[in-house]
């Protein structure tokens, strides 16, 4: 058996491989990633709860023979239950909520042979784009311990871009796939609206804004995982369009020349910073030389209105998640439950009207349309993910009663993602580019509707020309 850096050498479909050939068992890759998380974590805060017995029983038991069997695996603690272990939700009033039974994802990971061994650190609620929550304290950037690894998925960021896994799971209702990726220099896509089950105890995830994926080093893990974890599970409200074949086997074609879109305004119109606009016009370049045609153009939207509608629509689901745990409690909300940014949310959310609701799902919808007429003259949509480089710790803190000042700094940061969870679009954060200060900076691809496959044509196509694996954080050279 290898040592620590060994392992790192592989991502997920590799170390899969190697146990499949004979040459380690799960056992021996669960322990590796063991001891990864007990030489960083303490400094990272990115797992926050350990589920390493259950993680020893299920080897024992004997892995399922899928085609990931035996590799190491983290879930992001928000949204998804696993039997038996706690779900916060990044919140002290979800603090000990235990499930009782699987989501439809937790199995199929399962199925697959994955070995899930602990969750990781996430905002509360997943309400802002930086992972600093009250109940575990904040989550760390393996690049530069003092920077945010964004949010809401930060801690899924942060244990695979310091090596303790290859890829873990992510969700993302306004970019916290993308966002987090961008963040600690990993690939990241947000599928296709309806293409990953929200179940069973849910249809959908923020009417439709949220889904789940994973963060990952390699591009084929992203597509192999989507084709283990999509497809409808019965009962399910709506799903993605079909697929003609395995996500994966898209990831080594070519994707032709590109009709590509290029843009540095955001929804908001706040100017990105110098270096996020000099990623973006530098991806434009290596697409150039690709073959690709690149033009400026956006979607014509009304960008205000479309970020009240989505804030609306989170606020609500918020006060419905915070008034039916209550409910179960059988008590009302102690000042201590929620931090104040959520407790404000949760309360605009409960003062807000049925109609008011229904026609903010309606304004997305129609801006939904006019994006997807902007698609018909474009097949890719190029941007910056942020507005800035990841910013420090503490910029966008959740517990301070500044409200409007917390809004303004949100507003500085954060204005490209939100736009295709609206819309449903396929989108992905690609590590191209770095600052000066060698901090990451994703640039944002976003495609038709279902056309996850173009996404994963182009983004092999990136990771070939110009790869990111040998670009690894200092935190990763922490010997074990």
């Amino acid at each position: 058996m290898g040592n620590w850096s060994e392992f790192e050498a592989y991502d997920a479909m590799g170390l899969a491989e190697l146990v499949r050939n004979g040459d380690l068992t799960a056992m021996e890759l669960l322990e590796s990633a063991l001891a990864r998380v007990t030489a960083r974590n303490p400094e990272l805060n990115a797992v926050v709860l350990p589920m390493y017995d259950e993680a020893h029983r299920r080897i024992q038991a004997g892995l399922p023979d899928g085609p990931l069997r035996g590799v190491p695996f983290l879930l992001k603690d928000l949204g998804l239950c696993y039997k038996g272990f706690p779900t916060s939700f990044g919140s002290r009033l979800f603090a000990d909520f235990v499930p009782d039974y699987d989501s439809t994802l937790v199995e199929r990971y399962r199925n697959a042979g994955l070995v899930m061994f602990g969750k990781t650190n996430t905002p509360e609620f997943g309400l802002t784009v930086t992972t600093e929550p009250s109940l575990y304290g904040p989550c760390h950037n393996p690049w530069d311990l003092s920077r945010s690894t964004g949010g809401s998925s930060g801690g899924a960021a942060a244990a695979v871009a310091s090596g303790i896994v290859p890829v873990a799971h992510a969700s993302d209702g306004g970019g916290s796939i993308r966002i987090p990726a961008a963040c600690c220099g990993l690939f990241g896509l947000k599928p296709t609206r309806g293409r990953i089950p929200a179940g069973p105890p849910q249809g959908e995830g923020w009417n439709g804004m949220s889904t789940d994926h994973v963060i990952s080093r390699s591009v084929r893990d992203s597509a192999i995982f989507l084709d283990i974890s999509s497809g409808p599970a019965l009962g399910d409200p709506y799903s993605a369009p079909a697929v003609q074949g395995p996500f994966l086997s898209e990831v080594a074609k070519a994707p032709g020349s590109l009709r590509i879109a290029m843009t540095v305004t955001s929804l908001n119109g706040i100017k990105a910073d110098p270096e996020c606009i000099a990623a973006v016009e530098d991806a434009a370049r290596l697409c150039e030389s690709l073959g690709h045609k690149v033009s400026e153009a956006a979607p014509e939207i009304d960008g205000e209105r479309y970020q009240d509608a989505a804030s609306a629509i989170m606020n609500a689901n918020t006060a419905a998640a915070v008034d039916a745990r209550l409910k179960e409690l059988g008590r009302e909300l102690a000042e201590e439950d929620l931090e104040y940014i959520t407790q404000r949310a949760a309360g605009s959310g409960a003062k807000s009207s049925a109609s008011g609701l229904i026609q903010a799902i309606q304004f997305i919808h129609q801006t939904g349309r006019q994006v997807a007429r902007f698609f018909q003259s474009y097949d890719i949509l190029l941007s910056p993910v942020l507005l800035k480089p990841p910013v420090p710790l503490g910029y966008l803190d959740t517990r301070n009663h500044d409200v409007r000042g917390y809004l303004t700094r949100l507003l500085s940061y954060f204005g490209f993602t939100g736009l295709f969870n609206g819309t449903g679009q396929p989108s992905m954060s690609v590590p191209l580019f770095w600052s000066k200060e060698n901090l990451p900076i994703g640039t944002l691809f976003s495609a038709r509707f279902g056309e996850e496959a173009l996404l994963f044509r182009l983004a092999g196509q990136l990771e070939q020309a110009r790869p990111w694996w040998n670009r690894r954080p200092p935190m990763a050279g922490t010997a074990v």
